[in-house]
């Protein structure tokens, strides 16, 4: 992550609110009764009190299996894959894209530091990367809010989705109960240690603020009511979870007679960080912490993953590099499914929370994809991609010539200009996307 929480935990715009207990600074949502009463806001989301936009870019490095994923058919009438039957909930919240590559950007597995650069050649010995989507935002409209931007991972071995505008990667954030603590807690470091141990010892961060949490309740709307209890339940979800897995850190190894293998982190809870962190990101827009964020979901540095029910035998690198073995299909399809109810299940939850009206996954754009087409062959072209949210008209299959690609960039200027900004070019575009079209 490349914005450390330090000073003062201050609003950004006067409809901000804030609980505040020992150690502890807890963003609330955007509430009913913390909206101005004048009117409407202008449409630049540039604008401190605009309609906020926000985006979410995430990359597998190792995709999805395209037979199962690509869909039949073209525009709004398209038959849904069985990849997307599991998104079945939200087929008019999400556009699904196909033939559309980053031109020049090859190489296989590194490819995926260009997933929202679009540099191309990232394999050459002279590869210097460029900005990435998000940091072109957070330079323009980072000051809205208190992050800039959010770079996370999951087992990311340091890889990064983004990028300065001179091509340093900021190294991404893996651990989600330090974002959490970054989200709310605040104080001295004495402070903050001593929240630190009180959810170690399973209490909630919610408790420092009870008393204050309980005055807002009772004066606010029913409808703020419902809200700030859903958010609240959220926030104890999560540290319940995040508690579990330190649990795991506490209890004793197995001994074995045989040589280490190599390092593993945590392989049985490989979809559980995933989830974490799509928790996450939604409690940061929810509180309007920030409004881009990045995560690598690093595949290719997974090992083994448990999944209750299922028996996987080998790692998730080695499946995507199944040889069309039928065993090896058989599990990378349980891999991707997973990815497909977490995705559904990260929808769902940003279509429950309010904002001025509209649902949060209105307000945020949710670019899901792969530098990879197909791993088995460490091909990019064709990249599966999902573009969700954001208050586009969606329901549609935008297909684009698989053997001569639509610059995928394209898409990238579609969502400048979502956010607000007059752009007609990002990295390699032609334009903004062709077919996707603002509700």
């Amino acid at each position: 992550m490349n914005q450390k929480f330090s000073g003062p935990f201050i609003a950004t715009h006067s409809r901000r609110r804030f609980l505040r207990g020992l150690g502890v600074a807890m963003a609330l949502p955007l509430l009913d009764a913390t909206q101005p009463r004048t009117g409407r806001a202008a449409s630049s989301s540039l604008l401190p009190n605009a309609k906020p936009r926000r985006m979410l870019g995430i990359c597998n490095n190792l995709g999805l299996r395209p037979d199962l994923f690509f869909p039949t058919g073209t525009g709004r009438e398209y038959v849904a894959s069985p990849y997307l039957e599991l998104l079945k909930a939200h087929r008019n919240d999400f556009t699904v894209i196909s033939g559309v590559s980053h031109p020049n950007v090859d190489g296989g597995h590194p490819s995926d530091i260009s997933f929202l650069t679009a540099a191309p050649h990232p394999a050459s010995s002279s590869f210097r990367n460029t900005i990435s989507l998000d940091q072109y935002l957070a330079e323009r409209i980072g000051n809205l809010t208190r992050f800039p931007s959010l770079t996370l991972a999951v087992n990311g071995a340091a890889r990064s989705l983004s990028w300065t505008g001179t091509g340093v990667a900021i190294p991404p954030e893996e651990r989600a109960s330090e974002v959490f603590n970054q989200l709310f807690l605040q104080g001295t470091p004495e402070q903050v240690e001593a929240q630190i141990h009180r959810l170690d010892t399973g209490r909630s961060i919610l408790d420092a603020v009870a008393d204050q949490s309980r005055e807002l309740q009772r004066d606010v709307g029913a409808r703020d009511r419902s809200r700030l209890e859903q958010y609240f339940t959220s926030v104890r979800d999560l540290e319940h979870r995040l508690q579990e897995t330190r649990d795991w850190e506490r209890r004793p190894k197995p001994v074995v007679s045989v040589a280490a293998p190599a390092e593993i982190t945590n392989p049985a809870q490989y979809m559980d960080k995933v989830k974490a962190m799509y928790d996450l990101a939604r409690l940061s827009f929810e509180t309007d912490s920030t409004r881009a964020i990045t995560l690598m979901l690093n595949s290719v540095g997974t090992p083994v993953v448990i999944i209750p029910g299922e028996t996987l035998t080998d790692s998730y690198h080695n499946l995507s590099h199944h040889g069309k073995t039928p065993e090896k299909l058989a599990q990378l399809k349980v891999l991707d499914e997973w990815h497909m109810k977490l995705l559904n299940n990260l929808f769902s939850d940003l279509k429950t929370v309010s904002e001025d009206g509209e649902s949060l996954l209105d307000r945020t754009m949710i670019l899901y994809g792969s530098n990879l087409g197909d791993a088995n062959a460490h091909s990019t072209i064709n990249l599966p991609t999902l573009f969700a949210g954001g208050g586009f008209r969606h329901g549609q299959h935008l297909a684009f010539d698989r053997a001569q690609n639509y610059p995928l960039p394209n898409l990238f200027v579609s969502m400048l200009q979502r956010m607000g900004l007059d752009e007609g070019k990002f990295a390699s575009s032609t334009g903004a996307m062709r077919g996707l079209e603002m509700a």
